[in-house]
């Protein structure tokens, strides 16, 4: 058990401070954009501003980009693949010197990023990885292999075996799809039983909608594998925390984490989201500055269980 819990306790503390950054649903200002004073400046198009996940990850880059002197633009495309594409056009007219895409649907999004990549932008990917001639680096998590290491907890703590679970999912998310199919391999060589996914659509409220409505249907299921924030913060919602279906899944907050506290929630693969938004902000300003591009920033995971949780306390307080 013990090497699955990589806490890093300096980088965790140092979540605890937070700078501003921008939350609006508008496309990014003309006014502020463009290089011809030399500035830098970077777009950011994130997938929601609602999301914990979201925000911790702007609010790392926010201070990485005031470290840096950069001027950073966030653009909102709340779950909207069309608007993302949308907002990452916006940016390449404004001529951004450097772009950080977090993209819904990573196929998608392509049409638009080599269209930045054409005019000279830089751009790296935080949390979903794009085609490799399409960006500069890739910071983030290599879900694939987070989700079958998570799945390999669940066997090694011997709760695969003779157990029956359902997954609440985010079917539009090309990341979370990776980290069902991979968790789901692993338990289910092991003995563990798959019944249904529902999905949470990336929506706390439709992901808690979702979860009820499956843990309805089989009451007697042994755990719900929840691939994502909303989808973990809903099932939370709709379980009984007496009952006998936990939730095994992803990322924190403070209503997961009371979840954890009640014995609700077995165990949750954390990111680090607000690194991942220093490390894409200092990648771009390194780049910028003649560096060659490192390719891949990977950014640990750590399963979070009730052993291991108060470290994480103060930073969803």
């Amino acid at each position: 058990m013990t090497r699955y819990f990589r806490l890093a306790v300096a980088a965790t503390i140092s979540t605890l401070t937070f700078a501003a950054c921008s939350t609006g649903n508008d496309a990014p200002s003309p006014a502020k954009a463009g290089d011809s004073t030399g500035k830098c400046v970077i777009g950011m198009t994130q997938i929601n501003q609602t999301a914990t996940f979201f925000t911790q990850m702007n609010e790392g880059a926010q201070e990485a980009a005031d470290a840096a002197g950069c001027d950073l633009q966030i653009a909102n495309a709340n779950n909207d693949s069309a608007k993302q594409n949308s907002d990452i056009e916006n940016f390449v007219s404004q001529k951004v010197t450097a772009l950080i895409v977090v993209a819904i649907d990573v196929n998608g999004v392509l049409p638009a990023v080599k269209q930045a990549t054409s005019q000279g932008i830089r751009i790296v990917a935080i949390d979903a990885e794009l085609d490799k001639g399409a960006i500069d680096t890739f910071v983030g998590v290599d879900n694939e292999a987070a989700g079958a290491e998570a799945g390999q907890w669940v066997v090694d703590q011997g709760l695969a075996d003779g157990a029956s679970y359902g997954v609440v999912d985010a079917r539009s998310s090309f990341i979370q799809n990776q980290r069902e199919d991979s968790f789901r391999k692993v338990i289910d060589a092991a003995g563990a039983t798959f019944t249904q996914a529902v999905d949470g659509a990336n929506v706390q409220e439709k992901a808690a909608t979702a979860a009820q409505n499956l843990v309805t249907a089989q009451p007697d299921l042994s755990f719900v594998y929840t691939t994502g924030e909303p989808a973990s913060v809903g099932a939370v919602a709709a379980l009984d925390p007496n009952g006998t279906t936990k939730v095994i899944g992803w990322d924190l907050t403070a209503e997961v984490i009371a979840g954890i506290d009640s014995g609700l929630v077995t165990a949750i693969v954390q990111q680090d989201p607000r690194q991942e938004g220093v490390e894409a902000v200092n990648e771009l300003a390194a780049i910028l500055k003649g560096q060659e591009p490192a390719g891949f920033i990977d950014v640990p995971i750590t399963i979070v269980t009730a052993e291991n949780v108060d470290p994480f306390r103060k930073i969803f307080e």
